[in-house]
C-alpha cells in the first residue's frame, strides 16, 4: 500500500508540474507554434528544462533513499509517506525545496520558449499557490523536527541558496 501510495504522489507530481502547468501556459499564450522559436529561445530554454528536471529528479531520488519519504502534504493532508528523517545535505544544502526550486527553473525555460506575458502569469500564479503551500509544509516540518528545522532555516534559503 506504501509503495502504491508513493507511486500515485509522483504520478500526480509529474502530470501536473511536467505536463499540465506548461500544457495551461501554452493555452494561454493562444497556442504559439513552439518551433516557431528562435534558436537562442530554444537552446536557453533547454537548458533550463534539463537543469530544472534533474535538479528535481535528484531530490526526489535523494529524498526517496535518505529521507525515507516525502515532505508532500497537499494543504494539510498526507499525498505520500512522511520523511523520516530531515534531509539537509545533497540538494538539500541549496535549498529547502529543491524540488520545487528545480520545477521553478523548467517552468522559467517553459516561459522563455513560449515567449508570452500569459505563460508568465500563469507561472506567478503557481508560484503563489505553490508559496501558500509550502508554508504549510513548513508548520508540518517545524512540528516534526523541531529545533533541527529552525537551524536549518537559517543556514538554507527556501527556494534560493544563502550566501
Amino acid at each position: 500500500m506504501k509503495l502504491l501510495k508513493e507511486i500515485f504522489a509522483y504520478t500526480i507530481g509529474g502530470l501536473l508540474f511536467v505536463g499540465l502547468i506548461p500544457f495551461l501556459m501554452w493555452l494561454c499564450a493562444g497556442c504559439p507554434a513552439v518551433m516557431a522559436a528562435a534558436l537562442w529561445r530554444v537552446v536557453t530554454s533547454n537548458i533550463l528544462i534539463i537543469i530544472g528536471l534533474a535538479l528535481s529528479v535528484w531530490s526526489i531520488v535523494y529524498m526517496r533513499r535518505k529521507g525515507e519519504g516525502n515532505p508532500l502534504d497537499a494543504f494539510g493532508h498526507e499525498v505520500a509517506p512522511r520523511t523520516k528523517h530531515l534531509m539537509t545535505d545533497g540538494p538539500y544544502r541549496l535549498s529547502r525545496n529543491p524540488m520545487l526550486s528545480g520545477v521553478f527553473i523548467y517552468l522559467t525555460g517553459i516561459c522563455l520558449w513560449l515567449w508570452a506575458w500569459q505563460a508568465v502569469l500563469v507561472f506567478v500564479m503557481f508560484i503563489v499557490v505553490m508559496s501558500v503551500q509550502v508554508y504549510t509544509e513548513e508548520k508540518r516540518l517545524r512540528s516534526d523536527f523541531g529545533e533541527e528545522y529552525e537551524e536549518y532555516c537559517r543556514k538554507t534559503g527556501r527556494f534560493l541558496p544563502k550566501r
